[in-house]
């Protein structure tokens, strides 16, 4: 039965890494109970701002058997999406490097819907569902357990070989499965470097993240105005934020993406400062379909752009 398991894993994960997937761990559903305090006192303090979102489903979110009836494992995978190139222009505004290319959401569930359906057709026929940050899943405690890296003083998850440009996704299956034991220890050290940039200082604590101080909440999540608080500490950001990614230790060596999938949008990195600024609704519909952009509207990135431009013109 050992051996079974042993079998069924290995070939999960081989096929993961053949779909394009740069890591995969699998580990076994739990209540995680142990979140529960941490999770509920961030929703109390209103952290969480505006993403109502958030403060539902937290049953849900602590115990994934509920979201898929019988759910005995999880399979947490890993994709580096690290860009190559960097935006042309030194003046133009700044966009967040998950957002160069197509919407990864789409991107790695179709991924995981594949090897669903290679478990389902080659393995043994079972019953389960992907997630891409769009249900009430712990993902980087998951991606943790099953040893595919540790959670930085930032929040994110980062894994030894490929940093924290990485995009997570889960499929929960009603099956047994090997579960990874490993659990790699965190390597941030004494490191403060995240939460010493942090230009609004919304890393309040190792691990502890006030969303309503976070410049990509305030840039894509958030529909009220900027406050002249932060709209002064931002810079030329307009949508997302790497500023605690860029100056991580961990992310100096990594390889860039090779995945033809996260191959930057055409035109995008070559976009000037005055072809931000006079972005008009027809030319964001044509190159920004199906991108991550679609998330805050037209409207939001025109309000965010508008702050950029009285920033720099005062």
């Amino acid at each position: 039965m050992i051996k079974d398991l042993k079998y069924k894993s290995d070939q999960i994960k081989f096929k993961a890494k053949a779909l394009g997937f740069d890591a995969c761990g699998i580990s076994e559903v739990r209540s995680r109970e142990e979140e529960r305090s941490t999770l509920e006192s961030w929703l109390e303090e209103g952290m969480n701002g505006t993403m109502a979102y958030m403060a539902r489903n937290v049953e849900m979110r602590l115990d994934p058997s509920k979201m898929v009836e019988g759910a005995k494992s999880i399979i947490s995978v890993l994709i580096n999406y690290c860009p190559a190139q960097r935006q042309k222009d030194p003046k133009a505004p700044i966009i967040s490097k998950y957002a160069y290319s197509k919407d990864y959401h789409f991107i790695v569930k179709e991924k995981l819907n594949q090897l669903l359906e290679y478990i389902r057709t080659e393995i043994v026929p079972c019953n389960g569902r992907p997630f891409v940050d769009s249900a009430p899943v712990l993902e980087r405690a998951w991606a943790k357990q099953s040893g595919l890296g540790w959670i930085g003083k930032h929040s994110l998850l980062i894994s030894k070989e490929y940093g924290s440009f990485v995009f997570l996704g889960e499929l929960i299956i009603d099956l047994e499965l090997e579960y990874d034991k490993e659990i790699v220890p965190d390597h941030c050290g004494s490191c403060t470097r995240c939460l010493d940039i942090c230009p609004t200082k919304a890393i309040i604590a190792p691990h502890k993240i006030d969303a309503r101080r976070c410049i990509s909440y305030l840039t894509i999540e958030s529909r009220d105005e900027i406050s002249d608080e932060f709209r002064d500490k931002m810079g030329n950001q307009i949508f997302g934020c790497d500023i605690c990614q860029d100056v991580c230790p961990w992310n100096k060596k990594i390889t860039p993406t090779q995945a033809e999938e996260f191959k930057p949008i055409e035109g995008l990195l070559e976009m000037t400062q005055s072809d931000w600024l006079n972005l008009d609704k027809p030319t964001y519909n044509k190159s920004f379909k199906g991108s991550a952009f679609e998330r805050a509207g037209y409207k939001k990135l025109m309000k965010n752009l508008w702050h950029f431009d009285s920033l720099n013109s005062d």
